[in-house]
């Protein structure tokens, strides 16, 4: 499928409305990492230990894909740059590519430079890897490739162009590990009208929608083999409590860098985005995929 008709998801500056808000205003309530995603709890772990819980995070990703002494690895949606770094630092991965629309989270990432990483601003609709990947991760993008106005038959395009893309980009039996959060235990149609849902979509992350399980499974119908599916949800409803309760604490702080509407909705973001997942309106997926070296579509 070409970039000029594969639908696309949310725009540069609809990622930009909310990524580029300040990079000082997420270094406050976020953890050492700048993980913008669910964090891996495990046991009774304590809130103060989020820092670890993002790490595993992304070792766990790290390892679903066989990444340690890979030559190329992808990243799709790589925020601040946290998981290309630890795939260099930690796995051994000699060359890591993340790709962002974030013109902020790119400027951070430039301030610190390393000849093994390559950070671009571009979506994966137009990329064109130099040579293949031996492993794809992509965390907390997915919600953005499709927009909540596309029909049903267009949501799933839009999807299925992301998998035939990787399916393209890997070398044989690659791997492709997926983080995406989904809607849970609810009819789609009514939620979608909901105000809060609104405020998701029209105020938080304008353009974008959730995937639903089949959604995906269908989309990467006899393209990859799923090897591995979690739902976290409760993972992410205590990361997203955690981060709410570290920015209203440092309310006076964050009021130096933004206003209050924007600390505002914020914090309604966080506090409601804890209830959705602990209410299990909202999943957290975490999907192991292999790559089918011949299409299995009949």
């Amino acid at each position: 499928m070409s970039a000029t008709i594969t639908p696309r998801g949310a725009s540069p500056e609809a990622i930009r409305s909310h990524y580029d808000v300040a990079n000082e205003f997420y270094e406050l309530w976020l953890d050492p990492t700048l993980c913008y995603s669910c964090a891996l709890w495990e046991g009774d772990e304590p809130d103060s230990a989020l820092e670890t819980a993002q790490l595993r995070k992304l070792d766990f990703h790290a390892n679903q894909i066989r990444a340690k002494g890979a030559a190329r690895v992808l990243d799709v949606g790589c925020g601040w740059g946290s998981l290309v770094r630890r795939l260099v630092e930690t796995h051994g991965v000699q060359h890591a590519t993340g790709l962002t629309l974030s013109d902020a989270q790119a400027a951070w990432s430039a301030q610190r430079p390393d000849p093994r990483v390559d950070i671009r601003i571009e979506s994966w609709v137009d990329h064109q890897p130099e040579s293949p990947y031996d492993g794809i991760i992509s965390v907390g993008a997915f919600e953005h490739f499709a927009k909540a106005e596309f029909s049903d038959e267009q949501r799933i395009a839009a999807y299925r162009a992301f998998f035939q893309r990787c399916h393209q980009w890997l070398k044989p039996g690659g791997r492709l590990s997926l983080q995406t959060i989904s809607y849970g235990n609810v009819d789609v149609a009514t939620v979608k009208e909901q105000p809060d849902t609104k405020f998701f979509f029209d105020v938080i992350f304008p353009e974008s929608v959730l995937p639903t399980i089949s959604d995906i499974i269908t989309a990467s119908n006899g393209l990859f083999e799923v090897e591995l599916l979690r739902n976290d949800r409760e993972h992410y409803g205590r990361t997203c409590q955690i981060w709410y309760r570290t920015l209203v604490a440092r309310k006076a702080e964050a009021l130096k860098i933004v206003d209050q509407e924007t600390y505002n909705r914020f914090v309604r973001y966080l506090k409601l985005s804890a209830f959705v997942f602990n209410a299990s309106y909202t999943g957290l997926l975490r999907i192991g995929f292999r790559k089918w070296d011949e299409s299995r579509m009949g």
